[in-house]
């Protein structure tokens, strides 16, 4: 079967190219890709080209296929795996496969599979590591969403506390306890919040989101408000630093002096790193979430506090398996949304400019559908540019009727109504 792909030849040589995959093994699966979702690591892939930790040094001779934020459906299953999985059904994957200690991964190191493809073949490890993960849910880009959403509730997950007298580590966040999320209202905050918030199992007690502007606080609270957070057990508190001469003051007066269990850093600024370290309480837990492109990063901690407070701090990087099946577990039962980290859509073509030049379009995820042919389109911008297109025209209606979010109900249309398509 033929496939057209986005393949990384080298330092930002990505090239769209049709080409003949090969037949599939008895342990392989060939799968159809509807969505996948741009990740800086694409942009960081693509940028450093073979010398990425990932990527194949003959990546010149042997190009990779990119993207590993993706979703489809199941064409043919081979041999060894009909037992388990079956044509039709849709999937999502975890490329972080750890296969026998190597950091081959889908969309970084292999010619045959990766998420910026009309079709691909998903090798034996994928499925000998249990990485390819069914998806019941209703909408594609949701399935592509799986992955970075499962570094949210990895996130939570790897927090940890402890107890004197012991040496045992409590893993998760403190039930019903203090929590903040600094810088909290970008993609992955606004992930964070609804995660805090509406998953099942365990809640802070007050939920203290910071940032400092009012445009963004406001949109976060419209997505996910005050009065719903209360409903679910939560006390959510918006709060803009920038308009207090000392914030850590009155987010400690939000924890009537105590401090906070568990708190988020999600920017690479030192200023909160070193706010998060202030704010926390007896045993709190401070998680690095934002990763630095700066290899000589520092902030100061206070250690008097790490040695008599056991003030402790973590960094997280990923979601693993687990982490992935419960992030699409609580999509498919509608318990999280997480279409407000896309904020553009886009074709297939539309992947090379937008991966090169990443760091420089605002927003958070684009999310590429990758049979249709279109540029990458703001969600923002769908409105004026519907004045002369009649889908955009829709999709327009649709996003605002969705409170200016993505939506399954958007995706289906666009599905069915895009012109421009990939040459299949």
């Amino acid at each position: 079967m033929k496939t057209r792909a986005i393949r990384l030849y080298g330092v930002n040589d990505l090239r769209l190219e049709e080409f003949e995959l090969p037949q599939i093994a008895e342990d392989e699966i060939l799968a159809k890709v509807i969505t996948n979702s741009i990740c800086m690591s694409d942009h960081k892939a693509a940028e450093q080209g073979a010398s990425h930790k990932r990527v194949p040094n003959d990546v010149d001779k042997n190009p990779i296929m990119l993207g590993h934020e993706f979703c489809g459906e199941i064409v043919e299953v081979g041999k060894k795996w009909q037992d388990k999985f079956k044509v039709g059904s849709r999937f999502s994957i975890q490329p972080a496969l750890n296969y026998q200690g190597t950091l081959d991964a889908p969309g970084y190191s292999f010619q045959y599979i990766g998420g910026d493809a009309t079709y691909v073949v998903i090798p034996h490890q994928v499925m000998e590591l249990d990485c390819l993960l069914p998806y019941d849910g209703e909408a594609f880009f949701l399935g592509s969403l799986a992955e970075p959403v499962s570094c949210v509730v990895g996130t939570f997950h790897a927090m940890y506390h402890t107890t004197n007298g012991s040496y045992e580590h409590k893993m998760g966040i403190v039930e019903g306890g203090n929590m903040a999320i600094l810088a909290g209202v970008g993609p992955m905050g606004l992930s964070a919040i609804d995660y805090a918030v509406h998953n099942p199992d365990r809640k802070p007690g007050r939920l203290v989101v910071t940032d400092i502007d009012d445009a963004r606080l406001k949109r976060a609270q419209d997505l996910y408000s005050v009065e719903d957070a209360k409903q679910n057990g939560v006390e959510l508190i918006y709060f803009n630093t920038k308009n207090y001469s000392d914030p850590n003051a009155t987010l400690m007066e939000y924890t009537d002096g105590k401090g906070y269990d568990d708190v988020l850093v999600m920017a690479p600024v030192r200023m909160l790193v070193e706010q998060a370290d202030a704010i926390l309480a007896k045993d709190g837990c401070l998680n690095f979430f934002a990763g630095p492109n700066k290899t000589d990063f520092t902030a100061s901690m206070n250690f008097y506090n790490v040695h008599y407070a056991s003030t402790h701090i973590v960094g997280t990087s990923g979601g693993n398996t687990d982490d992935m099946r419960e992030s699409l577990h609580l999509m498919e039962k509608g318990l999280i949304n997480p279409a407000a980290m896309v904020t553009h859509i886009g074709g297939l073509s539309a992947v090379p400019e937008a991966v090169i030049n990443l760091p420089n379009i605002p927003g958070g995820k684009k999310m590429m559908y990758t049979h249709l042919d279109f540029p990458l389109t703001a969600l923002t911008d769908l409105a004026e540019l519907g004045k002369t297109n009649e889908v955009f025209a829709e999709l327009a209606k649709l996003v605002d009727k969705h409170n200016g979010l993505w939506s399954a109900e958007a995706e289906a249309y666009l599905l069915e109504n895009c012109k421009k398509r990939i040459k299949e």
